[in-house]
């Protein structure tokens, strides 16, 4: 699933119509904190990285190892 911009929108929204309703003036950063990580970890985890980067090796090419060459993209 590529990110949506609309649904980290619509989770941030619910999580602060909630928080206008917190009668727990003590508690309401630390239970903003979480609920944001909790929102924003979820997106981040629903990100993609296209495959398929290119490699380049050296010498044959019978086991050899190495980093990509080119950036991955997030979609």
């Amino acid at each position: 699933m590529a990110l949506s911009k609309s649904i980290l929108k619509n989770n941030l929204l619910a999580i602060f119509q909630k928080m206008t309703t917190n009668d727990n003036q003590q508690n309401s950063v630390e239970t903003l904190a979480e609920e944001l990580s909790g929102v924003i970890f979820d997106f981040v985890k629903t990100a993609e990285v296209v495959a398929g980067q290119s490699v380049s090796t050296t010498g044959t090419a019978a086991a050899q190892t190495g980093k990509t060459t080119t950036n991955g993209t997030i979609i």
